[in-house]
C-alpha cells in the first residue's frame, strides 16, 4: 500500500510537468502551426492551406532574411566557439595570475543590459566613432568606415557585437568542464613530449566534444533567432541588409500591414532550420545516442 501510494505521488508530479509542458509548449505550436494555415488581418483570417508556404519562395524580404541569417550563423558561431574554446584554455592556467579579473572581464558583457550595449555600439561603429578614429590614428584606414550605412560593414558589425556578447557565456561551459579534467592527462602528455597545440588538439577537443555540441547546438538556436542586436543597433538597415528571419516575423506582426498567418509561417522555419541543424551537428559530433 505505501508503494502503491508512492507510484501515484511520483505520477502525479509527472502529470503536472507533462500538463505543463502541453499547455506553454505543444499547444501554442498546434496553434501557430493552424494560423500558418490562414490569412488575413486580426479575427478576419480565411483559410489558405499551405498557399502561406508557398508564398515563402517568391517573397524577396523573406529570401534576404533568411540569407542574412544564415550568414551570421555560418560566420559568427564557428567564431564564437573557437574563441570561448582558446579564451577558456588560456584562463584554465594554473600559473595564471587574475584569473578571476580575467573570467569577469571575458563574461560580464553576457550580463550586460542588451539596450545600453547596443548604444555603445552604435556610438563605437558611428562614422565619427572611436573604432574609426582609431583605424586612423594608427593609419589603418585612410577614411572613415561606414559601419551602420553599409551593408557589407553592417553585417559585420552585428556579427562582432554578437560574438563580443556570448564568447564569454559559452567559455563558462568549457572552462567548467576543463577543471573536471584530470590534470594528471595533461602531465603524461607533457612527459611524452606533446606540444601545448597537440594537447589542445589531441587531449582538450576530444574531452569537450558534449560540451562543444551542446554549446555549438544552443549558439545555432540562438542565432537563428536574433532579433535584439539587429533591432537595437542597425534596425534591419540599411534598407534590408541585416534584417533577420526573427525581425521579418516581427515586422509582419507589427510594422506592415498586419498578417499573422504569414508570421506563424516564417516562424515554422525557424522550428525547421532549428530540427535539420541540430541533427546535422549530431550527426557531424557522431553522437549514437
Amino acid at each position: 500500500m505505501h508503494k502503491l501510494k508512492k507510484n501515484y505521488i511520483g505520477w502525479f508530479f509527472i502529470l503536472l510537468s507533462v500538463a505543463g509542458i502541453s499547455l506553454f509548449y505543444f499547444y501554442p505550436m498546434i496553434q501557430a502551426f493552424l494560423l500558418s494555415l490562414q490569412s488575413g488581418m486580426g479575427a478576419n483570417l480565411d483559410f489558405v492551406g499551405f498557399d502561406n508556404y508557398v508564398r515563402l519562395f517568391n517573397d524577396p524580404t523573406f529570401i534576404t532574411a533568411l540569407t542574412n541569417t544564415v550568414l551570421y550563423l555560418l560566420v559568427q558561431v564557428p567564431v564564437m566557439i573557437v574563441l570561448a574554446l582558446i579564451f577558456s584554455v588560456l584562463l584554465n592556467d594554473p600559473t595564471l595570475k587574475f584569473k578571476g579579473f580575467f573570467r569577469t572581464a571575458i563574461f560580464l558583457p553576457a550580463v550586460t543590459s542588451l539596450v545600453a550595449y547596443a548604444v555603445i555600439f552604435k556610438y563605437l561603429f558611428a562614422n565619427n566613432g572611436l573604432v574609426n578614429d582609431f583605424l586612423m590614428s594608427i593609419n589603418l584606414i585612410s577614411n572613415p568606415i561606414a559601419w551602420l550605412s553599409d551593408p557589407f560593414w553592417a553585417k559585420i558589425t552585428i556579427i562582432i557585437a554578437i560574438t563580443w556578447r556570448w564568447t564569454g557565456y559559452n567559455m563558462i561551459f568549457y572552462l567548467s568542464a576543463l577543471q573536471n579534467v584530470d590534470k594528471s592527462i595533461y602531465e603524461a602528455a607533457k612527459i611524452d613530449g606533446a606540444s601545448a597545440v597537440q594537447q589542445f588538439f589531441q587531449i582538450t577537443i576530444p574531452m569537450l566534444k558534449p560540451i562543444i555540441l551542446f554549446t555549438s547546438i544552443v549558439s545555432t538556436i540562438g542565432t537563428l533567432q536574433l532579433f535584439d542586436e539587429v533591432m537595437n543597433i542597425t534596425s534591419g538597415g540599411p534598407g534590408n541588409a541585416t534584417m533577420t528571419i526573427s525581425m521579418y516575423i516581427y515586422n509582419l506582426s507589427f510594422e506592415y500591414t498586419p498578417d499573422f498567418g504569414y508570421a506563424a509561417t516564417v516562424s515554422y522555419v525557424i522550428l525547421i532550420l532549428v530540427v535539420i541543424l541540430s541533427f546535422i551537428q549530431f550527426k557531424v559530433a557522431g553522437d549514437r545516442d
